[in-house]
């Protein structure tokens, strides 16, 4: 009795003991209710799955086509900054997002000046200036901190052969030229106190920067523009533009090659002399190009020629009648490296490209009646004969 009472406490049991079996076909219940549950999961993913292939051919065949060659059409466009012309040649799809992205550029350039102009007293770079001599560590941006650490490292690698602390020296040729006058011996003394990489420290964790001498004055002629046609290139990237050449007062900074092209075709500089060679051309993409020389801006005093390039050893312009022309990574490398050679002269300056980086330099320079011509880097290679693309 007790047995039947404790089968009787569940469904199961229930089962069971009316009718044992039943147990057989229950299983067998159980199993077709089972195989029955899993065809309809079955038959619904099969439905969802086509469902989704369905709308995935959709999808595609609405989307646009991808971007080619064929597709793309040349966009140029100029302004000036950091009074010089700037200019953007590139390749997109459509006038509006050409537009978008020039306007980007430019923007980005114009930024950069407000940091880095020694013209402005109230830029990023003015105010630091002022700080000379006061033993402060001041705070800089991201952008001034790059661009004072890699001339610092330059400064060093060279010897002082490139330094950003030769503004007051600067300050003087920019008069001189003005007035066509050299500076004062003892004024020049007095400027050339405040001039050394060293009296720069940086402090790599904080970021920050103290000018040690008093009336110190940072000059970065010699690296900016490169820096910022760098960040123009960027931007233009961002944008999905990579077929781009980016240029500033004859530097420029290039991306991937024009559509059909291995790359854009640039004319070097030639000597402003009237028995100069042909003009050469040279084939680049994804690097970047300086000149650097007497070319435009000079002072003659008493028939000698002096560069508005100062020896920042020296605080005097350079004398010697030459073209620096440099092909590096990047152009910010590329303008800072003309400054180094153009300084150390063609022996050292050669030996420093070729021990020290991975950039092409070349040299084309008159120091009396005769032409002289150096390369270093396999500077060759760029060489192309074909007629240049007009950038």
């Amino acid at each position: 009795m007790l047995e039947s009472l404790r089968w009787l406490g569940s469904f199961g049991g229930m089962f069971r003991f009316l009718n044992p079996d039943r147990d057989t076909a229950r299983r067998k219940f159980t199993f077709c209710r089972f195989f029955l549950l899993r065809v309809r999961v079955a038959s619904r993913f099969l439905n969802f799955l086509s469902f989704s292939i369905l709308l995935c051919l959709h999808l595609f065949s609405c989307a646009s086509p991808p971007t080619t060659a064929r597709s793309l059409n040349r966009y140029e466009y100029q302004e000036a900054h950091m009074n010089l012309p700037f200019r953007l040649v590139f390749y997109a799809t459509n006038q509006q997002a050409a537009d978008s992205a020039a306007h980007g550029a430019f923007q980005r350039i114009e930024e950069i000046n407000h940091i880095m102009s020694d013209y402005d007293p109230e830029s990023e770079l003015g105010l630091l200036s002022r700080s000379s001599g006061q033993g402060k560590s001041v705070p800089v941006s991201p952008d001034l901190w790059r661009v004072l650490e890699r001339s610092w490292q330059l400064s060093d690698q060279s010897g002082g052969g490139f330094d950003v602390t030769v503004g007051p020296c600067v300050n003087l040729w920019r008069k001189a030229r003005r007035e066509h006058r050299l500076p004062e011996p003892d004024r020049l003394a007095r400027a050339r106190k405040a001039v050394g990489y060293r009296y720069m420290r940086l402090n790599p964790r904080a970021h920050t920067v103290e000018l040690l001498a008093p009336d110190m004055r940072l000059d970065l002629g010699g690296i900016a523009k490169g820096f910022a046609l760098d960040e123009a290139l960027q931007v233009l990237r961002r944008n999905g533009i990579t077929r781009a050449l980016v240029t500033g007062g004859g530097d420029m900074a290039l991306g991937d090659a024009p559509p059909g092209k291995k790359g854009w075709r640039i004319e070097l500089a030639p000597l402003d002399t009237t028995n100069a060679p042909p003009a050469r051309y040279v084939l680049l993409k994804n690097a970047g190009l300086a000149t650097s020389g007497d070319l435009f801006q000079r002072l003659e005093i008493n028939g000698q020629r002096y560069s508005h390039i100062v020896d920042p050893r020296t605080g005097i312009g350079l004398t010697d009648h030459s073209l620096v022309t440099v092909i590096a990574r990047d152009g910010m490398t590329a303008d800072s490296l003309t400054k180094v050679v153009s300084v150390l002269g063609p022996e050292k300056g050669l030996t420093f490209i070729r021990q020290s980086t991975q950039a092409a330099a070349r040299i084309v320079r008159k120091p009396s009646d005769k032409i002289e011509f150096y390369e270093a880097g396999n500077f060759a290679r760029y060489y192309t004969s074909d007629t240049p693309e007009t950038p």
